[in-house]
Parts: C-alpha cells; sequence; structure tokens
C-alpha cells in the first residue's frame, strides 16, 4: 500500500539521509562498534547536515518545525541500513522536548544552539538500580543549599543512553520527600553540567545490541547544580516525564516496524541468492508462506505507525495509543526479525550479517520506554478494566 503520510519534503531529506549513511556511516560502522560509540566529530557532523535543528526555534538557530516526522525518518533509515546514530535518538526525540517545553528563555539561549550543532551532546538518568519503571521510587535527592544558590546532588542512576559522551544530563532527583498520600510528589529535574566536581561515569554497560549507543552507570557525590539549572518547577518532574511519554513510545514503535521491515528486505535478499539443494531458498514453499506471513504484519504496523504518526501531529496522540502502538510493533519486530533469521540459517547467526545485528538491536524494545507488561496495563486502563 502506497504511503501518505510524507511529504514531498519529507522524502528529499530522506534521500539525502539515505545517500548520507551509506557514503559516511555504513563504511566505517564497524569501527563504531568496536569503540562503543561513533566518534564525537559525527555528531558535529549531524550538527552540519540540520538532523538536531528541525524542531528547534529559529531564534536560537533550528529551522522551528512542529514535527516528529523528520525524526521517524531518521529512525526508519538508519535502521534500514543496519546502522544506528548512536544516541541521536535519545538526543532529540527524548530530551529536546523536555527543553522546548519547561526550559526558560534564558536556558534555551544557553543550551540550544549548541545543541543543535553537536557540541553539547545530551542523556536523560531516570533509572536507578533498585526502581526500575517505578519513577516514584526515585532515591537520588537534591537538596537546596543553605544560601539557596544550588542544590546539593547525591545518588546513582543505571541504564544511561549516551551517558558516556554526555555533555548535559537532565538528572531526574528528589528534591522533597514522599508522602504516603503522594508517591510521585517531590520529584524535579535538574540539567547537570558533567564537568560538575563529584559526578562520574561509571561503567560502561556492556549490552547484547546496541553497541554504538554508550550506556554507563551514573554517581552524584555533593554535586552542586545551580538553581538556575532547574528545569521548569520544582516538584513537577513526574508529571513532566509522562507529558512526554507518548512521543517517546511513538518512537520506539517507529523502530519496531522499521527494524521488521528491514529483516524482510534482508531475508528477501538472502533467499534469493542463496541456494540449498541446488535450488534458491526463495523457491520453497515454506520460504514463501513464511515471508508472506511477514510482509502481511509488517504492512499492518506501518499502517499503525502512520496513523500513529499523524494524530501525533495533530496532538491528539494519547498514552494509551503510543501503548497500543509500541505493543503492537515491538512484538512485531520479534516475530518477524526471529523468522527472518532462521531463514538466513547458520549466516543469521554471525554477527558480520545485518539480520543478527538486528535481532540483538531490537530485543530491548520490548523492555525499554516501558515494558510491553506495562503496554498491556496502561492499554487495559483505557478499557475500564
Amino acid at each position: 500500500m502506497r504511503r501518505t503520510v510524507y511529504t514531498e519534503d519529507h522524502e528529499a531529506f530522506r534521500a539525502m539521509l539515505r545517500d548520507f549513511i551509506a557514503k559516511e556511516v555504513v563504511p566505517v560502522y564497524p569501527e563504531w562498534e568496536q569503540a562503543g560509540h561513533p566518534p564525537r566529530e559525527f555528531y558535529h557532523r549531524l550538527g552540519e547536515l540540520g538532523v538536531f535543528g528541525i524542531e528547534v526555534p529559529e531564534e536560537y538557530g533550528g529551522a522551528g518545525m512542529s514535527t516528529f516526522k523528520y525524526q521517524s525518518i531518521v529512525i526508519e533509515e538508519t535502521t534500514r541500513a543496519g546502522v544506528s546514530f548512536g544516541t541521536t535518538t535519545v538526543h532529540v526525540g527524548l530530551i529536546l522536548p523536555y527543553l522546548l517545553a519547561y526550559a526558560t528563555d534564558e536556558q534555551k539561549a544557553r543550551w540550544l544552539p549548541k545543541f543543535i550543532s553537536g557540541e553539547l551532546m545530551t542523556a536523560i538518568a531516570m533509572t536507578e538500580p533498585g526502581t526500575g519503571s517505578d519513577l516514584a521510587g526515585i532515591q537520588t535527592t537534591a537538596k537546596l543549599s543553605e544560601d539557596g544558590r544550588h542544590y546539593v546532588l547525591n545518588g546513582a542512576k543505571t541504564f544511561i543512553t549516551g551517558g558516556v559522551l554526555a555533555d548535559l544530563v537532565l538528572v531526574v532527583a528528589r528534591t522533597a520527600p514522599a508522602t504516603p498520600q503522594d508517591r510521585r510528589g517531590g520529584l524535579s529535574i535538574l540539567c547537570v553540567d558533567t564537568k560538575s566536581p563529584g559526578y562520574s561515569v561509571g561503567r560502561k554497560l556492556d549490552k547484547i545490541g546496541l553497541k554504538t549507543s554508550d550506556t554507563a552507570e551514573l554517581a552524584f557525590t555533593d554535586v552542586q547544580v545551580p538553581v538556575e539549572n532547574l528545569l521548569g518547577e520544582a516538584g513537577k518532574g513526574f508529571s513532566y516525564l509522562t507529558h512526554n511519554l507518548p512521543q517517546e513510545r511513538l518512537a520506539i514503535a517507529v523502530g519496531g516496524y522499521a527494524s521488521a521491515s528491514a529483516a524482510l528486505r534482508f531475508a528477501l535478499d538472502y533467499v534469493r541468492e542463496r541456494t540449498v539443494f541446488g535450488t534458491s531458498v526463495a523457491s520453497f514453499q515454506n520460504t514463501k508462506f513464511v515471508l508472506a506471513e511477514c510482509a502481511t504484519e509488517v504492512e499492518a504496523a506501518e499502517c499503525m505507525i502512520d496513523r500513529a504518526l499523524e494524530l501525533h501531529e495533530a496532538g491528539e496522540l494519547s498514552v494509551a495509543d503510543a501503548a497500543k502502538v509500541k505493543l503492537f510493533c515491538t512484538e512485531v519486530a520479534g516475530r518477524v526479525i526471529d523468522k527472518c533469521l532462521q531463514l538466513h540459517g547458520g549466516y543469521g547467526y554471525i554477527t558480520e550479517f545485518p539480520i543478527a545485528r538486528l535481532y540483538a538491536d531490537t530485543r530491548v524494545s520490548r523492555i525499554y520506554g516501558g515494558t510491553s507488561e506495562v503496554m498491556k496495563t496502561i492499554i487495559a486502563k483505557s478499557l475500564g478494566l
């Protein structure tokens, strides 16, 4: 089915990005995997291309477009090529909405020009070793100093995407005690300069997939954070976090759809070239039926993604809608990639084949941003259950 969700401008951006990936990313991608992240200069290159500034207001050097569709294209094209831009999805898709919605004019002027150039890379630190998805259980504290000029930050975070290279980290901390009546109260978001004394990066976590996305443990020991770096109002952090969840989950869903689509393409190319018992793997009825099933599921995921993109553009994508699209598309990705890997036989388990990388990279999509089980809970609540 022909897609109608993207305009000519979107497709021109896609063509530029596809050419860029083929020439400047694919040839060096194995080096990035070995290093655990792209070189810092690569983020400057993305800044030059304008990838980081599409949604940033013109007064700060951006293009001033209020749209998620360009980010969606970045996800689709990197996945299509079997590569990743490291932490750029978090930088633009997750951090930027917080800055645009809650930063003061002074903060925007201070951070956004460097944000879009790639000079200032960002991350967000929510998860703690003992809390997981339970954000209300956050133990990291930020106490206001006696003179009221800064917060004193103490605690630890884990699974922080982009935590190794980040220059500015949005840290969710407890600035006031929780109460039995309101466990979610008292949380605030502090924008922490990673060069601050007492800020330290612990282990760079070794994941089974997403090898070019640096993921780290962070620790804070009496880190002084100027009150000017408080994002929004103190105590409203939890509501801020939930505000951006639909877009975060939509981005993960787009990744799931794109991964399933890429797996289908990789499998089609492989079975047409590979011969077994003197005939191509593509000629077997089992191959045809498996790929027909996969193509149908990919098509269904694409329709759901396109509908969600339009709803999001209109400001109508609800929390339950986002949960449905994330659940469906990430589960589809798991099924389709597994079937396509099987069609590769033993080569599907060899990392030099993109299907193997895709298999490892995609598994986390059913965990981060809210597990599939959490998505089902949200959907059930929307049904009045």
